[in-house]
Order: C-alpha cells, then structure tokens, then sequence
C-alpha cells in the first residue's frame, strides 16, 4: 500500500510499504480503507515542529476520514460498510489504517462526501457546544477563522447567539465568516480589538469568547480581555506547550470568568448528529471547503494549509483521484 511519512521538518513523501493486517488486534479492531480526508489544525505540529527524530510513524497525520470497512473485527461493522472513522494515532494519511468501533460512526448516504467529511470537526465543535448551555440573545466572540472558528460560528448562530463577531488577521478568512453566519467580522491587524467588541457590545463585551487559534500563549489572554466579568471562555484551540507561563490567572479568577477546555468528542453521540445537521442542510459547510487535491499531493495540500497559501481554509484529499 502507499502511505504518506513525514521524512524531514516540513517533507512528506508517498512511500510504498506491506499492507496492513488486523489478524493480531483485539476484538473492536478495524481496518478501513479511506476514499476522503481533510487535514486539520491538529495535524499541523506534526508537519512544522521540529521531532527528535525522523522518520515519523507511516499515515501521521491525518484523522479526519471517512472510507470503507475492508476487514472487521466487531460485531458492528462488517466488510463493505461505509464509515466515518478516526485512526488510531492519525495515521489515516495511507491507503489504509486502522481504527476502533468506538472511533467509527456509519456513513449516512450522501452525494456531498466532502461535506459529509465534515461530521469530524463539526462533531467536535458539538462536544464543545454541549458543555455551555443556554446561548440565546448572547454575543459571542469567536477568535480564530480556520475551518474550526468558521464552523463554530455558524453552530452559535443555529443556538441562538444574538451577536457573533468573527475575528482573524486574513481578510478572505473575514469574507468566509459572513458566509458561516458572523454578525460581525474584525480584522484585527488594522483595529484594536478590545474596542472594537466593547463598541459592537454597546460596552457589555462577550458573554462568551472561543479560543480556536491554538499553537500559542498569548490569546488567552485576549481572551480575558474580551470576556464581560462573571463570563465564559471555551478553550479549544489545541495548546503545543504544557506550560502557559504568561497566563493571567489572576484576573480570570477575580472577574468569575469560567474556563472550559474542549477536546475529543463523543464519537457515537456527537458524528451521527454532525452527520445529520449536514445531510439535512441544517448546517452549510460548502463555504469552508477551499481545496481539493489527491492524495499524491499530500506535501502541497500541507503546505497550502498550513502556510495559509492561495486563501486555503479546508484542503481535502481525495484516495481515489
């Protein structure tokens, strides 16, 4: 089978090694044969840091796929059934991985598969959405317009939010924003964004604010900055360091502030109902969807997502072209 590796800082190739075999896995083991897949923020840090070593492990790093059951080990999926599933270990950046039943969801039918791929992420916006209750008539502050901000901004407005202020340093990020259902957009490389929201808020600022930039320290902070006393931030954005050194404790603990970290769905709860928003027109990811490739051009989709080249914002990759 063909498998793309990360060989070097910034270098995937597209190797040719055995195929995988599930014949020595627990019960619950899948292999999966996947025919689209989306890269995401969380793939990134294996493609841009520097690891102590290389070559990384065979299909890092993809996890947002959906495919086909090949072989199957649980007594829910059988040979042939179409599946959303997430590899163990991202590693779907192959023509093959292996997964779980409990990470692997059946596929509803649908003529959108990209679309549809999109029950990954829009899942884990779901998971996030689910711990912060009540949503009508609040603004909301969605930091960060990748595919994750541009989803979770059109998922507060289908809750209810009065306000959504979109904001990003790109503006064609900006432009996207309006489509997925921001109120309000700012590009914070030309005002000042402490301002800005206080002006739209009529002085009140965010009942809730959405960190989904990730791989840095320092918008959390901004966070406090925007979030009204007795307010809520959601963390989602994936941290690279342990440690947040620079972190204002202090004053999120004296204005009540609640903080909320997101990460990693409920797999059977939360990809079904993704699956269905979409399928049912209920949620339009279509703006998001910027690039399709092959799998071949896995190096380039990389480079293009994450140097935030030709106006990328989703860049799927397609198995079967």
């Amino acid at each position: 089978m063909k498998a793309g590796q990360i060989v070097a800082r910034h270098q995937i190739e597209i190797v040719s090694v055995p195929d995988l075999s599930i014949a020595d896995q627990p019960t619950g083991t899948l292999l999966v044969k996947p025919y689209r897949g989306a890269i995401c923020g969380s793939d990134i840090p294996y493609f841009t840091l520097q690891h102590p070593s290389y070559p990384l492990p065979l299909g890092q790093s993809l996890h947002e796929c959906i495919g086909f059951v090949v072989d199957s080990k649980s007594s829910k999926f059988k040979e042939g059934d179409e599946v959303l599933s997430v590899p163990i270990g991202q590693t779907g950046l192959a023509e093959y991985f292996i997964s779980n039943d409990q990470l692997t969801v059946h596929l509803s039918p649908s003529d959108r598969p990209s679309e549809i791929l999109m029950s990954q992420p829009l899942g884990t916006v779901i998971w996030a959405c689910r711990k912060l209750g009540n949503l009508i008539h609040q603004n909301v502050v969605v930091l960060g317009q990748g595919p994750m901000g541009q989803m979770f901004n059109r998922f507060v407005s289908n809750l209810g939010a009065k306000t959504i202020i979109a904001t990003d340093l790109l503006p064609y990020r900006l432009e996207v924003s309006k489509k997925m259902h921001a109120t309000h957009t700012i590009d914070v490389s030309k005002e000042n964004l402490v301002e800005k929201v206080r002006e739209i808020t009529n002085g009140q600022m965010a009942d809730l604010v959405i960190e989904v930039v990730g791989h840095q320290t320092h918008t959390i902070n901004t966070c406090i900055d925007l979030v009204k006393r007795n307010g809520t931030i959601l963390a989602f954005g994936v941290p690279d360091e342990s440690v947040y050194e620079d972190f204002r404790y202090g004053d999120l603990f004296r204005q009540n502030i609640r903080l909320i970290s997101s990460v990693i769905p409920d797999a059977q709860a939360d990809y079904p109902l993704a699956m269905d928003m979409i399928a049912q027109n209920r949620i339009d990811v279509a703006p998001i969807l910027t690039h399709h490739l092959s799998f071949d051009e896995a190096q380039y989709g990389f480079e293009l997502f994450t140097f935030r080249q030709e106006e990328a914002i989703k860049v799927i990759l397609d198995f079967e072209a």
